[in-house]
């Protein structure tokens, strides 16, 4: 398999990078983890083929990882002329944000029929599910209210296994959700400042040794993380950036 980091950036546009969008592709898998706002414009700068992906895989409903799906579904629908199914996975409340966010950004959108199979999955954290063949494990992240909508992920597929903090201050969940993962991609939103419901460096580090990951990408930094790069021993992922797996 192959992962793209289509969008490696924060909410802000730290280093002018896109929103949190990576893409997945293998033999016979085909998904996006998260789908930020500038998405679509990013998988077109990378020529991605849109009708081929099969799921999304959405950690929460902030616009810097949720806000492209209008885009995406209206070029799908419109101009990329997609007729494959196409499942969009995510927590509880999906469906209802899925209606709003796509009625904010296009009135009316949300009730013109797809002329494609649509489904949308609303997981539980640590209910495990096989969707688009990749065996999908969701973790509770936190990032907001207790409990709240918010996901960390763990994707198996093709014998290999990625795991994704999604954005969230430390939580002992991050443990099994990543441990011995073949890829980590982790939040470092800073160097060594913890702030709350965000993930910084130097917290992750402290626990790194319980969770072993074979390797680890940094992502979702601020201009704090991004003005200390190359940071000896850390990988740091860039838009465009291709892991191999």
């Amino acid at each position: 398999m192959r992962l793209t980091f289509i969008g490696s950036g924060d909410a802000f546009g730290s280093g002018g990078r896109y929103n949190t969008c990576f893409h997945v592709e293998g033999d016979s898998v085909d998904f996006l983890i998260d789908c930020g706002a500038s998405s679509l414009v990013a998988l077109k700068a990378r020529r991605v083929a849109l009708n081929r992906i099969q799921a999304i895989f959405v950690t929460h409903f902030h616009a810097d990882h949720f806000g492209g799906l209008p885009f995406f579904m209206l070029d799908a629908q419109f101009f990329s002329k997609r007729t494959e199914p196409l499942a969009i996975v995510g927590p509880r409340g999906l469906a209802s944000w899925y209606e709003r966010t796509m009625e904010l950004s296009f009135p009316g959108s949300s009730s013109t029929q797809p002329k494609f199979a649509l489904s949308l999955v609303e997981l539980d954290a640590g209910a495990p599910a096989t969707i688009a063949g990749v065996r999908v494990t969701p973790y509770q992240a936190h990032h907001g209210n207790p409990g709240g909508p918010f996901f960390s992920y763990r994707l198996e597929a093709k014998g290999r296994t990625i795991a994704y903090t999604g954005d969230t201050e430390w939580t002992e969940a991050l443990v099994p959700a990543a441990r011995d993962a073949d890829l980590f991609i982790a939040e470092a939103y800073f160097h060594d400042k913890p702030i709350k419901l965000h993930l910084d460096l130097a917290t992750l580090a402290r626990h790194l040794p319980r969770i072993a990951p074979r390797r680890l990408v940094l992502t979702h930094m601020s201009d704090d993380m991004l003005g200390r790069l190359p940071l000896a021993g850390y990988e740091a992922a860039y838009d465009g950036m291709v892991v191999e797996l």
